[in-house]
């Protein structure tokens, strides 16, 4: 899988591969995608709480091995969380799976990943990584399982619930208009037209499916993009950001946040923190699961009230927080939030 901010990757669609779509929810991708946003480069997003609290934990773990493989732009290997075969797969079953991935996949793989980061093939992970694939295996699953235990099983309640509400949103989605609907409204940087599924951004692929199908598998800790995986042997997959991870991580009662939601509404309150980084409205609306216009009516009064600003980017309105939102949501004096 990469992680690339680029051209459009496009996937045509056959009769048999309408056929063939199905939903899939992963722990050991959200695992890998979890320890992806320990990376000091990484911006945590929504996800600022969840990193705060898992600080002492992190701090225990040496996680060099896969963060290498996890280069800012460039090739994650698949091997790492492959995806699901089934729709609600445990992560014992997809740890079994990585477990028994094939030393050639693994060294070729990893071989490709550390070509993308300049320098560390010939670190000393690096060195490590390009090992006996068999050593490097079991160390890699070793971590992942770890990780898994120490930094993702504890919240796993939540964010399944999250992911599962969402595969519900879209399923019933698909039933009250069909396959163009889903596809035309599944993610906001996903275009659908003459049975084709455009990527605004991303590799530069272009693929028939011809027949394989595809994988559509929410997630919550890859919050900021959209993923393509097209490598064999897997089955097509996109991997989009599940909506709603704007709530995710509610506060409780008696919080700054909470006190924040009493003064201008909880839900304008939500937007003005979740905006770590310029947005769409079309991308709020996805993140915080609500109606477009309904996000568009609440940052227009935002904007009203100076909390937050609008600037075009190409054909877009991305909004950011104005020096009094960032005041409002990060007090004077204060440490802030953690990621926002």
């Amino acid at each position: 899988m990469s992680e690339e901010h680029a051209i459009a990757a496009t996937l045509r669609f056959t009769a048999t591969d309408l056929l063939r779509c199905r939903f899939a929810i992963s722990p050991a991708f959200e695992t890998i995608s979890a320890i992806r946003l320990t990376l000091p480069a990484e911006a945590p997003g929504q996800h600022g709480p969840w990193l705060a609290g898992a600080a002492d934990r992190l701090g225990r773990l040496d996680l060099r091995p896969i963060t290498l493989l996890q280069p800012r732009r460039g090739y994650t290997p698949d091997f790492l969380a492959p995806p699901p075969t089934g729709a609600q797969a445990t992560f014992d079953d997809e740890l079994a799976r990585i477990a028994a991935t094939p030393a050639d996949r693994v060294a070729a793989e990893i071989a490709r990943s550390l070509a993308d980061t300049p320098g560390a093939a010939d670190s000393e992970v690096g060195r490590f990584l390009r090992g006996e694939p068999g050593t490097v295996l079991a160390t890699l699953t070793g971590l992942i399982r770890t990780a898994w235990h120490e930094l993702v099983e504890p919240v796993w309640p939540q964010v399944r619930a999250l992911l599962e509400a969402d595969v519900s949103f879209q399923t019933r989605r698909l039933a009250e208009g069909g396959l163009d609907r889903l596809f035309a409204e599944l993610h906001p940087t996903l275009r659908w037209h003459d049975n084709t599924l455009i990527r605004a951004y991303g590799d530069d692929d272009d693929r028939d499916l011809a027949g394989a199908g595809l994988v559509l598998m929410p997630s919550a800790f890859k919050w900021d993009q959209v993923i393509v995986v097209l490598d064999e042997p897997w089955q097509p997959t996109v991997i989009y950001p599940a909506r709603g991870t704007g709530g995710l991580w509610q506060r409780p009662s008696g919080t700054p946040d909470a006190a924040l939601g009493r003064l201008i509404g909880r839900t304008r309150a939500a937007l003005l923190i979740g905006l770590d980084e310029p947005a769409t409205t079309t991308t709020l609306a996805h993140r915080h699961a609500l109606a477009p216009a309904t996000v568009s009516e609440h940052l227009t009064v935002l904007r009203d009230a100076g909390f937050v600003v609008g600037e075009r980017h190409r054909h877009e309105i991305r909004y950011r927080r104005s020096e009094l939102g960032t005041a409002a949501v990060i007090p004077s004096g204060g440490k802030g939030r953690s990621g926002g």
